[in-house]
């Protein structure tokens, strides 16, 4: 127990709390219940709004921007997912775990067709949605049987480097201007390094637990929120999901040569999005000459 001043001692767990038993297959590092006896997780739940705010920016953005269908859906998709692991972590309910963890791969199934279905005629990007969709299907039926976080983890995992990977071989064979490359490639290596070091964070939170829990307890609250690893692996998979959809989104106004119409701004040299490039003076003038 601390004594420190500016800070204020964690309370002993309380057990369950007002959500009740756990029901979850998982239960994370976080002390459930010591914050408020209403949230179960509560940095761990504070810590989606990052997700959810970035997904709703993305919605925004791609519908302002008269960016493709694809887009919206993809950012509903993620914030669908910010949602599902905010309940998730407040209430430590399986029904929860699901909308935080099946999302995840619904959503990132939009993107593996959208690369994939690039070149080819109609009706194979039709076949490749269907490919899919019963590969979504049986990912999701096996994971509800067996129940292993393990599942989820690895099929997620494997689509989201099938969707990197085919972005960097079109980055590589389709895009020739250096410019629009090197903006791509930022965005990439930005986007890795960010979820990488939000990876690193959570396994470090996952098998240095204990130590970590008496180091919070050491210094207290709310500095003992700050190693609340999981936490930060939230914020920094919301920065790096956000990288990911823009970077997809840069791609394929370039891949369908409407690269003209849309710029490319990095807000503060770090913060990329797509937008519709304003009419120059010349052209409005060629406009009004034209009408």
């Amino acid at each position: 127990m601390t004594s420190k001043p500016w800070s204020v001692a964690y309370p002993e767990p309380p057990g369950d709390g007002f959500w009740g038993p756990r029901t979850s297959t998982i239960d994370w590092c976080e002390e459930n219940y010591v914050v408020s006896p209403y949230v179960a997780e509560a940095v761990n739940t504070v810590t989606n709004g990052m997700f959810i705010a970035l997904a709703a920016y993305s919605v925004i953005n791609a519908v302002t921007q008269k960016l493709e269908t694809r887009f919206i859906l993809t950012a509903l998709g993620f914030s669908l997912v910010g949602i599902g692991s905010w309940l998730f972590h407040m209430t430590l309910q399986y029904e929860y775990q699901l909308l935080d963890e099946l999302p995840m791969i619904y959503a990132t199934c939009i993107p593996t067709w959208a690369v994939f279905s690039y070149a080819r005629s109609k009706r194979e990007t039709v076949y490749l949605g269907i490919y899919i969709f019963v590969g979504a299907s049986t990912l999701t039926a096996v994971y509800l049987y067996f129940k292993d976080p393990t599942i989820h983890q690895a099929g997620y995992a494997v689509l989201t480097g099938m969707v990197l990977f085919r972005s960097l071989y079109l980055i590589v064979t389709k895009i020739d201007d250096p410019l629009v490359r090197k903006d791509m490639w930022k965005t990439v290596i930005i986007g890795i390094c960010t979820f990488l070091s939000g990876y690193g964070l959570w396994m470090i939170d996952i098998h240095f637990c204990n130590s970590l829990r008496s180091a919070r307890r050491s210094v207290g609250m709310p500095l003992g929120f700050l190693l609340e690893l999981h936490g930060w692996w939230h914020i920094l998979t919301g920065l790096g999901v956000y990288y990911y959809l823009v970077f997809l989104e840069y791609l394929r106004v370039c891949l369908i040569g409407r690269q003209k119409d849309y710029v490319y701004i990095w807000d503060f040299g770090v913060f990329p999005h797509v937008n519709l490039r304003k009419p120059s003076v010349e052209d409005s003038k060629s406009e009004k000459k034209n009408n």
